[in-house]
């Protein structure tokens, strides 16, 4: 099928929030996206457990959302996810499985095989990134394809590309931050009602905010495999998750919350990074009106440079659109070669 220069065929491996809301993002901003930076952003391909569907000239809405309900109508037959990475015409791939910090997969897989096939990637999946860094980045050199992954760390909080560009030539002595808006939840009720652990963490469950086995999230495992990406993208560490020390707050009771609130601290589950090779996550003492004392479910992260100084950014750690619109951010950032990243769309 023969496409302008300007035509961006993607697919979207992965559809659950994150790929559904990268392709709502996608369909909601098509004409602000062509306008301003000349992209024709067209969905040609979505797989996931459920299986796949695919149409050259770009998935209509109606496509999408007959997929998204199980419609067997819209599948294609005898497709397998791999193959449509593999054989469907398409210059990026979008990977939003989930996280899997044991060996990566499926995510690794389908990373490797589009890198191979000579897509771009953007991903949202932080568990190759944590495992296997070099590797991916070194793959996509010899191919000459990027590989983005803004979302993986901070969501819609623009971490990555900060440091990337705003912050070029800069040294980058540290970072740190919370990472997690599960465990910031959880400890900005237990200090505000003086509840136990354990009662936060069901209301987080119940509202939806923590998983209904939230031990990535409470142990520090989901902190950790972002301070690595961290790491890696920015100290050039080549570490995984398995280098960090990692202490979560399921010990944190109101007692130590208030003792903390007394003597004008706050505690929080803190990632730091740094030039000696510091990993490492844990609770930590925050005073009260510090930058990183944020509440809720907000991230933050400072990062310390040798000639800015400090900053610190904050905004919404997860989230489908939250996490979408990172990966539209990283679409854009591979094509739009020549026009302004300050431009903003309506």
């Amino acid at each position: 099928m023969e496409t302008d220069d300007r035509t961006v065929r993607l697919t979207i491996v992965g559809f659950g929030h994150v790929g559904g809301g990268v392709a709502e993002v996608v369909m909601r901003k098509h004409h602000a996206i062509k306008e301003r930076y000349g992209l024709d952003l067209r969905i040609v391909g979505i797989a996931d457990i459920k299986g796949v569907v695919t149409n050259e000239r770009g998935l209509s809405e109606s496509e999408i959302t007959k997929f998204r309900l199980g419609d067997e109508s819209v599948m294609a037959e005898g497709i397998s996810t791999r193959d449509m990475i593999k054989e469907l015409d398409h210059e990026l791939m979008v990977e939003a499985t989930p996280t899997n910090v044991i060996d990566g997969e499926p995510g690794l897989t389908h990373i490797i095989t589009a890198l191979e096939s000579d897509r771009h990637v953007v991903t949202s999946n932080k568990g190759p990134l944590a495992l296997q860094y070099r590797r991916l980045m070194e793959l996509a050199g010899r191919r000459g394809k990027m590989l983005r992954f803004e979302a993986t760390v901070g969501g819609a909080m623009p971490l990555i590309s900060l440091i990337r560009n705003n912050l070029a030539g800069n040294g980058i002595i540290s970072i740190k931050g919370i990472l997690n808006g599960t465990c910031n939840y959880i400890l900005t009720r237990m200090a505000e009602e003086n509840l136990p652990y354990e009662h936060v963490l069901r209301e987080a469950q119940e509202i939806g905010i923590a998983e209904s086995d939230p031990t990535k999230d409470v142990e520090g495992i989901d902190t950790a495999v972002k301070l690595v990406i961290l790491a890696n993208t920015v100290f050039d560490m080549d570490a995984t998750y398995r280098d960090v020390k990692v202490r979560g707050i399921t010990d944190i009771t109101p007692d130590a919350l208030k003792l903390a609130h007394d003597a004008g601290y706050t505690i929080k589950l803190i990632g730091e990074v740094d030039t000696t090779g510091r990993l490492e996550v844990a609770p930590r003492l925050v005073p009260i009106r510090d930058p990183l004392d944020v509440s809720g479910t907000l991230n933050v992260a400072t990062i310390k440079t040798d000639l800015a100084g400090d900053i610190t950014v904050i905004g919404k750690g997860a989230g489908p659109i939250e996490a979408a619109s990172a990966i539209l951010s990283d679409i854009i950032g591979i094509y739009d070669t020549g026009q302004s990243q300050t431009k903003h769309l309506q």
